[in-house]
């Protein structure tokens, strides 16, 4: 079965409150008399986006912060349910975004890997194969065997990297964002993280370095406000993108 992303009509809605702080006093007397004092706001964070992405393809994703780059990624993974609109990937994900979410701090090295590593789609037997790699990637030693509430955080990035880019990914999602620890390991992660897009049979990829997009994709998406403005040839896109960009940027600003 052949790698494939295809997003038809997708929509995303969220409903948070704001962050009001309100004293004791301002609850009692507002709160508890005049219903509504810290209502929902509606956040329409994706709009219709229709997207197909087959083998061999790699899409890059460009666009200004707050313009649903990373929400986009989070659909394609799974993560973020579509309030409406279909979804549909084939094949294995490997996503090198938000990779310290959901560790248990109260248990060791050991047992993170396996947690994650579980949720990534391992099974056991896989798993035990590919465990002391895992380890020594991570250069953690015996660090493996203490609670991770005991680690800094440039232990955590070590380890959380290690078990995400341990998939062999058939559709491989990356935020450029991504840090992995001090400047020895960072190297070794961006060799490995070239490696996977390699490897990957189809790959969506954010970042703002252009070159590296027109070196690396066959096309781009550029977003903006939740919508995909222009979709087409990394040069075309890119080329309309930076127009955007000096036109809207400060004067003296450099773009």
């Amino acid at each position: 079965m052949s790698a494939e992303i295809e997003l038809r009509d997708i929509h995303l809605r969220f409903q948070v409150r704001p962050a009001n702080k309100l004293s004791l006093k301002e609850y009692l007397v507002r709160g508890l008399f005049r219903p509504g004092v810290n209502p929902p706001m509606d956040i329409h964070a994706l709009r219709g986006i229709t997207l197909h992405v087959r083998e061999g393809e790699r899409l890059g994703v460009v666009g200004h912060n707050g313009a649903g780059k990373s929400t986009l990624l989070k659909v394609i993974a799974g993560i973020y349910p579509p309030s409406s609109g279909r979804r549909i990937v084939r094949g294995k994900i490997c996503s090198l975004f938000d990779i310290m979410v959901g560790f248990e701090m109260e248990a060791n090295g050991w047992d993170n890997i396996r947690f994650r590593a579980f949720l990534q789609g391992e099974t056991p037997s896989s798993l035990r194969a590919k465990l002391p790699a895992i380890a020594e990637f991570s250069e953690l030693g015996r660090f493996l065997d203490v609670a991770l509430k005991y680690y800094s955080a440039g232990m955590l990035v070590r380890l959380a990297f290690s078990i995400a880019s341990s998939t062999e990914p058939e559709v491989l999602l990356i935020d450029e964002a991504l840090a992995a620890g001090d400047q020895g390991f960072r190297l070794k992660a961006r060799k490995r993280v070239a490696e996977l897009m390699e490897s990957a049979r189809l790959m969506v990829v954010i970042s703002h370095d252009m070159k590296s997009l027109v070196e690396m994709c066959t096309s781009v998406a550029w977003l903006e406000r939740g919508q995909i403005r222009m979709l087409g040839t990394c040069e075309e896109v890119i080329a309309a993108y930076r127009e955007k960009a000096s036109q809207s940027a400060p004067v003296g600003a450099a773009v």
